[in-house]
């Protein structure tokens, strides 16, 4: 049976089915023709994968970030990260990866980053002198971090999959990863303008200009505080703060910032239901592909060959990243997680590896997947956004991956980065 499901979502793959589809149909044909269950054990599988109040989360997070996206918040963000380097050799790069990374502390989701602030500050560097291809692909690398800093709709995700795990937890150790990610984009941006001389002509702005730029971006860099604070001082659940999250944001959109009506807001909420739906159908699908796999006892075959190998906690990881790294070009991190984590994690704690530092190596490396063809999430919405060619944008694209592969070698290597924010947030295992 398994064999039949996984050659049947390749097939799928390959003509082109859309990977929510792919899951779905895959699993409904290895039991068709088996006759082994009943067909709607598949759909009652696929309703179970959705019913769970920390799925709430996911839309109304995604809800705030078409909000801030169709508003001036990315704007105030773009300002307030621009006015500090902007005037350095490369500070348009730095720019972009700046309020990426601040962004990704509102959105939750790489997509969205890079289909709106992402594609302003692209057409904003390209405006400014720098190559449109590695404008284009410094945005795709820096975006992924939007996974990773808090809040993260992969984490609550895999915190579903994973009992010995919490989104509070996630949350906690997702900061330093996605800062040591940011913190690489830059580097390579520092050695590439300095290699092709992209100078600025932009003077450092009086202090006046940044005082005033920063006052405008406090409400902005609120939202940060209130979803991270509330949910860490026990305040509110991440569905919970994920509701203040949109309604934080349409106060600050429509009343302080002014810069949305009823016809923005209903775009906003127009845009996030489709794509939540999109979301959801692919985790409604994940999860029934994934009980196949479970039911048929693939988890705890796999697991009792890795542990018959007696492999070292590093070599797991290291045959881990490898797997993922090759998994994550053909699959999206969410279906990822859904049907790899409950394979994966039983194996790692046998192993002795913190559940946190499991968790976050294989977010990071399944988030890599959006920077890496041909599937690539990231690489169509910025080629779509700003007019490119995906080719162009690939071949910009391997210095800022081999910075993504150390990065991914430190936590590996480091597990300190995983396991030191929640160890003092009270998080410990």
């Amino acid at each position: 049976m398994i064999a039949l499901m996984v050659l049947s979502f390749l097939v799928f793959l390959v003509i082109g089915v859309p990977v929510a589809f792919a899951l779905g149909l895959a699993a409904f044909a290895a039991l068709g023709l088996t006759g082994a269950y009943p067909l709607v054990v598949i759909v009652k599988e696929m309703f179970s994968g959705l019913d769970s109040f920390p799925l709430l989360a996911v839309p109304f997070f995604i809800f705030a970030a078409e909000i801030m996206s169709a508003g001036a918040i990315s704007m105030s963000l773009l300002r307030f990260a621009r006015q500090f380097v902007g005037h350095l050799r490369g500070g348009l790069g730095y720019a972009n990866v700046i309020s990426q990374t601040l962004f990704a502390g509102i959105s939750g989701s790489a997509l969205a980053d890079a289909a709106g602030p992402g594609a302003m500050m692209t057409r904003m560097m390209e405006k400014g002198g720098y190559d449109r291809a590695y404008a284009g692909a410094l945005t795709i690398s820096s975006a992924v971090v939007g996974p990773i800093i808090p809040p993260s709709i992969t984490m609550i995700i895999y915190a579903l999959q994973d009992q010995n795990v919490s989104v509070g937890s996630l949350f906690m150790a997702g900061i330093l990863p996605g800062l040591l990610i940011s913190a690489a984009m830059a580097t390579v941006n520092f050695w590439i303008s300095r290699k092709r001389n992209y100078v600025s002509d932009a003077a450092r702005p009086p202090l006046r200009d940044i005082l005033r730029n920063s006052a405008h971006a406090v409400p902005s860099l609120m939202l940060i505080v209130l979803i991270v604070g509330g949910i860490r001082s026990g305040i509110t659940t991440p569905t919970e703060a994920s509701v203040m999250a949109v309604f934080y944001a349409l106060l600050i959109s429509v009343v302080i910032y002014r810069s949305m009506g009823l016809r923005e807001i209903w775009g906003a909420a127009r845009r996030a239901a489709i794509m939540s739906v999109a979301v959801l159908l692919i985790l409604a699908s994940a999860r029934a592909f994934a009980w196949v796999l479970i039911i048929e006892g693939v988890p705890q075959d796999l697991a009792d060959y890795v542990i018959a190998l007696d492999l070292s906690p590093i070599a797991f990881l290291l045959a881990v990243n490898l797997l993922l790294l090759v998994f994550g070009m053909f699959m999206d991190p969410l279906p990822g997680v859904m049907i790899l984590v409950p394979i994966l994690a039983p194996i790692a704690y046998a192993l002795g590896i913190a559940p946190d530092h499991f968790a976050i190596v294989v977010i990071v490396n399944l988030t890599f997947g959006l920077l890496t063809p041909p599937v690539g999430g990231l690489i169509f919405v910025i080629a779509a956004s700003t007019g490119q060619r995906p080719g162009a944008l690939i071949r910009e694209l391997p210095p800022f991956f081999l910075a993504a592969i150390a990065v991914l070698m430190v936590l590996t290597f480091v597990p300190f980065f995983s396991t030191w924010l929640p160890g003092m947030g009270g998080y410990g295992h």
